[in-house]
C-alpha cells in the first residue's frame, strides 16, 4: 500500500518545497494536488517536479471540463517530463456548481466526456496523429464548424513514456463502472471501507470485468485525515465541519453526490438533516448532526492497534493508495509510523 499526501500551494514556495522533501524522506509514495477555483495544478506540480526526486506526483483531480482534452494531453507528457516519468494524471468531471459557475461550460455528458477525454489523451502520448469521431470531440474540427483548414496532428516532442497512468474520480455508477473499466486508478470520496460494497460494488464488478488485462490492478485512492498516539481521537472532530460541508453544502437537493453516498451507507436520515440545516445556513449544527460512525469511519486517527485495524480494512476493500492528510502534533513522525505500519503488514 502506497502513501499519498495532499500538498496545497502555500504562501511561501521554499517552504512547501522542504517540506515535500521531508515527506519523500519519511516514505511517502506520492505527492497529490488538485484545482478547483484557486491555484492550478498544474505549474504547482512542475514546481514539486523541479525539488523532489523519488515520489509520484499526481493531480487528483483536474477537470475535463477546464481544458481541451489536447492541452490535457500536452500537460501530461510536459509534467511526465520534468519529473522523470512520475506523473499520474487525475481526471474528473468535478460539479456543475465549479464547471458552470467558474468555467462557463455547460455540465453535460460528464461520463461521456471524460470517456473521450481519456482516449484522446492516450492517442497524443503514444505520438499518434490525432483523429477523433467522438460526438463531443470531433478533431480535427470539421469543416462546417470552423474554416476547414484544420489536419490531423501528432505531439511535436517525444514523451518520456507512452502511457501515463490515468486515475479517475468518480461517485456515480457509471462514472465508477468506467473508471474500472478505463483508468489505471480510481479516485472516490468518502470512502469507508467496510460500506464501500454497498456503493459501489456493483459498477465495480461490471467495470473490471471489462477491464484491459494490460491496464494491471485497478489502483484505488482513498483520502483520510490521520494522526497516530494514545490522546488524538479529539482530532476526528476537525473533520466535521468538512464532512459537513460536502455532505450538506455541495450541491443542491438531489444534486448532491456526498449526500447520497452518505444515505447509501445507511445514514439516511442524518444525511437529509444535515444536508436541510446546511443549506439553510445553520453550519454548525449540520456538522453537530453528520453521524460519528461517518467521522470514524472515514478517520485514520487513533492508537497503533487502531491504525493497524483501519488499515487492514482498507487494504480488504481493495484500497492500494492511502491518502492521508497528517493532523497530529508531528506529522512527519506520524508518516514514518504510519510507514513501518504498513511495512510491517
Amino acid at each position: 500500500m502506497k502513501i499519498a499526501v495532499l500538498l496545497r500551494p502555500v504562501p511561501d514556495p521554499r517552504a512547501a518545497g522542504e517540506l515535500a522533501r521531508s515527506y519523500e524522506d519519511a516514505g511517502v509514495d506520492v505527492l497529490v494536488t488538485g484545482e478547483s477555483y484557486g491555484f492550478d495544478a498544474v505549474s504547482w506540480l512542475g514546481y514539486l517536479a523541479a525539488v523532489t526526486q523519488r515520489v509520484e506526483l499526481a493531480a487528483h483531480i483536474v477537470s475535463v471540463y477546464s481544458r481541451t482534452p489536447a492541452m490535457t494531453a500536452m500537460t501530461a507528457a510536459g509534467l511526465d517530463h520534468l519529473s522523470g516519468g512520475r506523473f499520474v494524471l487525475g481526471l474528473g468531471a468535478s460539479g456543475p456548481q465549479v464547471v458552470e459557475g467558474w468555467h462557463a461550460v455547460p455540465y453535460d455528458a460528464p461520463v461521456a466526456r471524460t470517456r473521450e477525454v481519456v482516449e484522446i489523451c492516450r492517442t497524443v502520448l503514444r505520438r499518434e496523429k490525432l483523429q477523433h469521431d467522438g460526438p463531443r470531440y470531433p478533431i480535427p474540427l470539421p469543416a462546417d464548424r470552423g474554416t476547414g483548414a484544420g489536419k490531423p496532428l501528432k505531439l511535436m516532442d517525444r514523451p518520456r513514456r507512452p502511457r501515463v497512468p490515468i486515475h479517475l474520480a468518480a461517485l456515480g455508477p457509471a462514472n465508477v463502472e468506467m473508471a474500472a473499466g478505463i483508468a489505471e486508478g480510481w479516485v472516490p470520496y468518502l470512502y469507508v471501507p467496510e460500506l464501500a460494497d454497498r456503493v459501489w460494488g456493483e459498477p465495480l464488478t461490471r467495470g473490471l470485468a471489462e477491464r484491459d488485462p494490460e491496464l494491471g490492478t485497478l489502483d484505488v485512492t482513498a483520502a483520510v485525515p490521520m494522526a497516530i498516539g494514545d490522546d488524538v481521537t479529539h482530532l476526528r472532530e476537525r473533520d466535521r465541519a468538512h464532512l459537513a460541508l460536502y455532505v450538506g453544502g455541495m450541491g443542491p437537493r438531489g444534486k448532491n453526490f456526498y449526500t447520497t453516498i452518505a444515505q447509501r451507507y445507511g445514514f439516511e436520515q442524518e444525511a437529509a438533516e444535515v444536508q436541510d440545516l446546511y443549506l439553510s445556513g445553520r453550519q454548525e449544527e449540520a456538522a453537530a448532526r453528520l453521524p460519528d460512525a461517518l467521522l470514524e469511519g472515514t478517520s485514520l486517527i487513533g492508537d497503533e492497534g487502531y491504525v493497524r485495524d483501519r488499515l487492514a480494512a482498507h487494504r480488504a476493500s481493495g484500497v492500494t493508495i492511502l491518502q492521508v492528510e497528517p493532523v497530529g502534533a508531528d506529522p512527519l513522525a506520524d508518516i514514518r509510523r504510519l510507514r513501518a505500519l504498513i511495512d510491517q503488514a
